[in-house]
């Protein structure tokens, strides 16, 4: 497998866990295997309004959230590997969210940038988030 499909695995199927735990599909006991483990003790997420976010968190946020949203469903698209060093890998996609009662829209659009390190677990070290501009949300499909 490549590394391009290994990361595209890993963004897609942790996106998909996402879904099924804002939805309340996902068993509770998976929340720290499918997601907290992958996270770096020390990493930060920035979503796009700014705000910095570490483990705790995005911990926090997601204990709360637990089957809050029942129609969120979300595509990854356009996963591209921007840089690849030893066993880190800076990558970026492109995540669509439809029914997303959380966002300031419900049907949004973000760019992200990931940085991971290429373990068994693949772990996520740093990610930013940012809008994507209107004339390319309103282009783009929510049918997913």
């Amino acid at each position: 497998m490549t590394t391009l499909e290994t990361v595209t695995n890993e963004i897609v199927g942790l996106h998909d866990f996402f879904a099924a735990w804002f939805n309340g599909t996902a068993d509770r006991d998976q929340l720290d295997p499918r997601f907290l483990s992958r996270l770096h003790q020390d990493i930060q997420f920035i979503p796009p309004e700014g705000q910095v976010m570490n483990r705790a968190t995005l911990q926090a946020g997601f204990d709360n959230s637990y089957g809050s949203n029942p129609d969120f469903r979300i595509a990854i698209r356009d996963v591209d590997i921007r840089y690849e060093h030893g066993d880190h890998v800076l990558a970026t996609y492109t995540e669509w969210q439809s029914g997303a009662t959380r966002s300031a829209l419900a049907n949004n659009a973000r760019f992200t940038t990931v940085l991971m390190e290429m373990t068994k677990p693949v772990t996520w070290l740093h990610l930013q988030e940012t809008w994507l501009p209107e004339a390319v949300r309103s282009a783009g499909s929510f049918d997913f």
